[in-house]
């Protein structure tokens, strides 16, 4: 769905890139396969001699460290590598990007934010039609209100919600999820089957109600510890989820429905886990028709710690001998109009999308 990548390095790039600890993967021609870079200044350098693959860094004992001591020679600029990376615009001569990670397991937690909650509740409630969903909308937070930001998951504070529910008939397997002690954590694609960043991304075409959700995305060594981080967009189908949560795979799992990227920045002295803790995820969406839309998602607002998602996901019940990266949900859910009053937004082919924190 995104055809051109505009901005260059610019909008590839933090704002603090000069002191960003940068990795990423790119199809190197030359050695007719993918390479492990690290971006130093306006270079793109190789790092393959030292990690022939992105979980080989990331499994390092101190990622940040050996990236830093790893040298290599330069495949060209930042701009020139993203420039290519449109099929329409490639040169099979010159590198690409690639999706920053390669052999992690790429999982995903959801109803993360109340928003996005109160919103999958609509969809179940609306069995997945857009018609209903605006009066549904209405009664939800009638009831709920929409002010859940100060309760904590698996709090008294939160169970006594739950038992008021369950009492009125209004309880919801998402609430169960979005307040209960336990988080969603699903397998959002295959090993190796994401794509990144000024690359088409996949919406079924039976799909009616669909939207992005621009999200950060942890990248996880398999010894549950956070590495580094990079953005993504967790493609949501509304109306198949909303007609059952059992169709979560159909809804999620599709080809180049998990983007991720550009670049994964790692943890180092600059960028803390109080630094990402810290970030707010943009969104813009641009159609061929006109339309746009801007949101914005504060990580901040997230109901349950980052640590305590990864710690959720790993642990003596569920290895990954490769590492994993986890989606970590939005509060993006987008109620404003598109094609008629009332129905909402969904997507229309050729629709860029760009997401990014500052």
């Amino acid at each position: 769905m995104t055809t051109t990548w505009h901005g260059g390095a610019t909008a590839a790039l933090p704002t603090d890139a000069a002191d960003a600890l940068l990795v990423g993967r790119v199809w190197d021609p030359a050695a007719e396969g993918p390479s492990v870079v690290a971006v130093r200044g306006d270079d793109v350098i190789d790092l393959s001699a030292s990690f022939p693959t992105m979980r080989a860094l990331t499994e390092s004992a101190t990622p940040a460290a050996a990236v830093r001591a790893a040298s290599g020679r330069r495949l060209g600029s930042v701009d020139a590598v993203i420039a290519n990376t449109p099929v329409e615009a490639r040169h099979p001569r010159h590198p690409w990007l690639l999706s920053p990670i390669d052999l992690h397991v790429v999982k995903a937690a959801g109803v993360t934010f109340p928003v996005s909650m109160l919103e999958r509740i609509i969809e179940e409630r609306a069995h997945g039609d857009l018609d209903l969903a605006a009066d549904i909308r209405d009664e939800v937070l009638g009831t709920l209100g929409d002010d859940l930001q100060s309760l904590v998951p698996g709090s008294p504070e939160a169970m006594a919600l739950k038992h008021l529910l369950v009492e009125r008939g209004l309880w919801s397997q998402y609430l169960e999820v979005g307040i209960g002690p336990d988080a969603e954590v699903f397998t959002k694609a295959p090993v190796l089957a994401t794509v990144g960043a000024a690359t088409d991304v996949g919406v079924r075409s039976d799909s009616a109600w669909n939207n992005p959700e621009p999200e950060v995305v942890l990248v996880v060594s398999s010894r549950g510890e956070i590495v580094g981080a990079t953005l993504g967009n967790d493609v949501n189908l509304r109306d198949i989820e909303g007609r059952s949560a059992l169709l979560l795979g159909q809804a999620k799992d599709n080809n180049a429905s998990a983007s991720v990227g550009p670049f994964v920045r790692l943890l180092d002295g600059r960028f803390t886990l109080d630094a990402l803790r810290a970030q707010t995820v943009t969104l813009e969406v641009v159609g061929a028709d006109g339309f746009t839309m801007v949101a914005e998602s504060p990580l901040a607002l997230i109901s349950r710690d980052p640590v305590d998602l990864v710690a959720q996901t790993i642990g003596p019940k569920h290895r990954y001998p490769d590492g994993f990266v986890l989606y970590l949900g939005t509060m993006f859910a987008p109620v404003q109009d598109r094609d008629a009053p009332g129905l909402g937004f969904t997507h229309h082919p050729d629709d860029v999308v760009r997401i990014g924190s500052p």
